[in-house]
């Protein structure tokens, strides 16, 4: 069972590159099946579910040379399959991406119903409605999704009922080809969806409008294999940033832009912390106590659900109380419990967590719930009196390249260890 040991109280500070987008890479691998030949994908984070959407690709024909360990060469030429391993895809709620990619090459797809972290209910009902606007029909039959369109795609305007990212890049991919033109009305605005829409316009797509609330795609009849750097991970970022709001002297975080952390960092300055922003990074630090402030997570430009987690543990700490409010996924609290146990002070009543401030976290036995929640652990024992032992960390591997050495390289004293599985022995 590996762990990351973490002891608190030593100074954080320092500088640390993020990686590129995970969010943003896996799509982009999706994409690549669109156009025949070999696409090159820069700045890939070498992590977990990066490893998967390899295999799933490989799973159906593609081959994948990793010049080095932040870049792939992805050959689509002789993909010859369009149905997806459950083993796979199970491992990762980003499985459903590679569905409008298959849909636009063969006019059919089978994909298992998504899985990864255990957050909340995956949304595919808003995929499948918008899809079936383009002439898409859908059978679920033993946990997959089995999709064909016998009449070829069409363009057609769908409106979403919520701006979900997976289902906005699904309809983007899926109407690239279509006859005619599409409207995609609520569309999801993250940067994620703007580097998708960027490579695909590079492959000879013509989609107008990512980032705003109406994309509209122009059907197109081929696309052809690009070179694309995957845009910088936001999250990651975002992470190190808490960090140093938490630890209190300065970490400046490169290789991303802080617009794409817009409300994150409003917020956090309404919490007493100091922002210094720049073209392509950010530094965040404390010179007081941390204020309270009130959270509510929404698609973007709203605060991001994948910083919640984050922000409250930088908020256990606060000088008062304060009510996160998480709109995306109904079971993103499961954190809070973990934080209790380090003295955190955390009621759960519904989609509301209202946080008491504490003075300090004293170490302990924890498991990571989830992706976010996972590093949020680690970086409270940072801070936490004695050792802090975090289990369950293949969620942290999924989303965080090198967290543990990024971490030592600021200060901390932590490290990853292998520990015993009693359970497996018993």
């Amino acid at each position: 069972m590996d762990v990351i040991k973490v002891e608190g109280g030593h100074p954080i500070t320092g500088e640390v590159t993020v990686e590129g987008a995970k969010n943003s890479a896996l799509k982009l691998m999706a994409a690549t099946l669109m156009a025949k030949g070999v696409s090159t994908l820069t700045n890939v984070p070498d992590i977990a579910d990066v490893h998967v959407m390899g295999k799933v690709l490989k799973n159906l024909g593609a081959t994948i040379e990793v010049v080095n360990e932040h870049e792939l060469k992805i050959d689509t030429t002789n993909v010859d399959s369009w149905e997806t391993p459950y083993d796979l895809v199970v491992q990762m709620r980003a499985s459903t991406a590679v569905l409008g990619p298959l849909l636009s090459r063969f006019g059919k797809a089978v994909v298992a119903m998504p899985g990864g972290c255990n957050i909340g209910a995956r949304k595919i009902d808003m995929h499948i409605l918008g899809l079936e606007a383009l002439g898409v029909e859908f059978k679920i039959d033993h946990g997959n999704i089995h999709a064909s369109a016998p009449h070829g795609i069409h363009g057609a305007t769908v409106t979403l009922a919520f701006a979900s990212v997976g289902a906005t890049e699904n309809l983007m991919m899926a109407s690239v080809f279509a006859k005619g033109s599409t409207t995609i009305d609520n569309a999801a605005r993250e940067p994620e969806i703007v580097d998708l829409a960027n490579l695909l316009n590079e492959m000879g797509a013509d989609i107008k409008g990512a980032g705003s609330p109406v994309i509209e795609i122009n059907g197109v009849s081929e696309l052809h294999p690009v070179t694309h750097a995957v845009v910088g991970d936001r999250i990651e970022a975002g992470t190190f940033l808490a960090i140093g709001a938490l630890c209190g002297e300065p970490v400046k975080v490169k290789g991303f832009d802080p617009r794409h952390l817009g409300l994150v960092l409003k917020k956090y300055e309404q919490m007493g912390i100091r922002v210094e922003r720049g073209s392509r990074e950010c530094t965040c630090w404390r010179e007081g106590p941390i204020l309270p402030a009130d959270i509510q997570t929404l698609p973007f430009p709203g605060f991001p659900t994948d910083m919640q987690a984050q922000t409250m543990c930088l908020l256990s700490l606060c000088q008062g109380s304060c009510v996160i409010t998480e709109n995306v996924f109904e079971n993103r609290f499961m954190l809070a419990s973990e934080l209790n146990r380090m003295g955190a002070d955390i009621t759960i009543e519904g989609h509301h967590a209202i946080v008491h401030g504490v003075p300090a976290f004293s170490g302990a036995q924890v498991k990571s719930p989830d992706l976010r929640g996972g590093a949020a652990l680690v970086m409270a024992g940072l801070v936490a009196d004695g050792e802090t032992v975090v289990s369950a960390i293949h969620h942290i591997d999924r989303g965080y390249e090198g967290f543990v050495p990024k971490l030592v390289s600021l200060g901390a004293k932590a490290e990853r260890d292998t520990l015993p599985d009693l359970d497996h022995e018993i």
